[in-house]
């Protein structure tokens, strides 16, 4: 039985099908850079709970696991490339481990997933900066709060945009709880492309290890900042694993 959406999915260009999964700023500056895809792809940007028009996540704070249900939802049985950003990678990863054959490729750009190289010291600090933001919202130390959206990507540090994202996110379920089962993933030969813009030693760290841990091929397109999509040369480099699945 077919399960309808809950989320919001707005579809654009022509071919197959490539669902996006922004993380916690919205598809339009997430996916910024992939224009050049629509001719020849068509792109399906899912606009996470919390980002309208779909509704707020259950209890008003974000979760990988609720996350995971709709997008389940919205792969239905159509088997799309999942391209994720962030921290919609965790719900990305956690649907895709439920059900490997769900999915023709994944497409993985600097995912939260802290507990994969935990023993780095600018990993673990990253966790914790994280955390701390994710847990005390706009309350959070400024001088914390700038830093964190500086690595997030957001040019005007504590502007009103960036403090909405901040208020979005607060109470979210932490990235640090999340445990996908990345060798269930691994096990079906589920083709993986993991992606990394260059702009932090700790997120690299993270990138590098999920990569081993997936047998996944690994890009690094610097230039953008966290906003990998729009980096130079990204576009063409995921259209290239798109096409050898």
């Amino acid at each position: 039985m077919t399960v309808e959406p809950v989320v919001g999915v707005v579809r654009t260009g022509s071919g197959p099908d490539v669902v996006l999964v922004h993380g916690g700023a919205g598809p339009t500056a997430t996916w910024a850079g992939l224009e050049s895809l629509r001719p020849r792809w068509t792109l399906m940007s899912v606009y996470r709970r919390g980002f309208p028009p779909s509704p707020r996540p259950p209890g008003g704070g974000q979760d990988f696991e609720v996350d995971a249900d709709d997008l389940a939802a919205v792969i239905g049985d159509t088997r799309p490339h999942v391209v994720a950003h962030s921290y919609g990678t965790l719900g990305v990863l956690v649907a895709a481990a439920r059900s490997p054959a769900s999915v023709r490729s994944l497409t993985i750009i600097e995912p939260p997933l802290y507990h994969l190289a935990e023993d780095d010291p600018r990993v673990r600090a990253l966790r914790r900066l994280g955390d701390t933001v994710l847990t005390e919202g706009p309350a959070t130390d400024p001088a914390q709060l700038r830093e964190f959206l500086a690595l997030a990507g957001s040019p005007e540090s504590l502007s009103a945009g960036a403090m909405a994202a901040v208020r979005r996110a607060h109470g979210a379920r932490l990235p640090s709880e999340a445990r996908p089962r990345l060798e269930l993933i691994r096990a079906h030969g589920t083709p993986v492309l993991v992606a990394s813009g260059g702009h932090s030693p700790a997120l690299e760290q993270v990138c590098d290890a999920l990569a081993d841990a997936l047998a996944a091929q690994r890009v690094r397109a610097p230039g953008a900042g966290h906003f990998v999509a729009a980096a130079p040369g990204f576009a063409e480099r995921l259209e290239r694993f798109l096409l050898s699945v």
